[in-house]
């Protein structure tokens, strides 16, 4: 008889049935694809997401979204961790893109774009109130190909030093577009895997060119 009871509890305890679901995963799995919507992996980086790790945290062991949660918070550390290196190497790469680079139109089958227009950019007047921003560091490049009004096209690659060839971009010269974007005349756009590295000066630029025989001058004695 008493091991006949004995059975029955063990087999009662083995039946038990896991905690509800858990109220914090809930929210915290609300809030994340929430947040994931809205800034993609930037979302790795928000502020808010320590209160999301907190939430998930709190999930009981023995809840039924234990697991769920779990890996939830395991994804977020991951992607946290990715990102940050992911901002530290372009920073880096910042800095390295502000090194003086080298133009050498003679490595690409990009032909040189004209001269700036001075008489056209001298009319930019007192228009710069309602300017509109422009591509900034970290632009897609791709937004500049339809986007922008046109107003960037394609440039010579540069030579980055500790980089290698990158393709630039700049303004148009057309007014309308001198007149838009005023703050990115003589302004190149450095481009590293798809996006908008650097915004460089030509005036910190050192333009040479490259003849056949594997001579260079300088851009500035090319037409001596």
């Amino acid at each position: 008889m008493g091991l006949g009871l004995a059975a029955l509890l063990f087999a009662a305890g083995c039946s038990r049935s896991p905690a509800p679901p858990s109220p914090d995963f809930a929210q915290a799995s609300s809030r994340w694809t929430a947040l994931y919507g809205q800034k993609l992996d930037e979302a790795y980086l928000d502020p808010s997401i320590g209160e999301i790790e907190a939430q998930l945290k709190r999930v009981p062991a023995d809840s039924v979204d234990s697991a769920a949660s779990q890996s939830l918070l395991q994804r977020i550390q991951e992607g946290r961790t990715r990102m940050q290196a992911a901002q530290e190497e372009q920073r880096r790469a910042v800095q390295s893109a502000r090194s003086v680079p080298t133009l050498d139109p003679s490595q690409t089958n990009i032909p040189r774009p004209p001269e700036p227009v001075a008489a056209e950019a001298a009319d930019a007047g007192p228009g710069d109130a309602g300017v509109i921003a422009g591509p900034q560091m970290g632009t897609p490049a791709s937004e500049l190909v339809a986007g922008f009004r046109g107003c960037f096209t394609r440039s010579v690659p540069v030579t980055v030093e500790g980089r290698g060839m990158r393709d630039t971009w700049q303004l148009s010269d057309r007014a309308a577009c001198q007149l838009e974007y005023p703050t990115h005349r003589d302004t190149s756009l450095v481009i590293e895997d798809g996006r908008v590295l650097a915004l460089l000066p030509k005036s910190a630029m050192r333009t040479v060119r490259r003849y056949e025989d594997g001579g260079t001058v300088p851009e500035s004695d090319a037409g001596r």
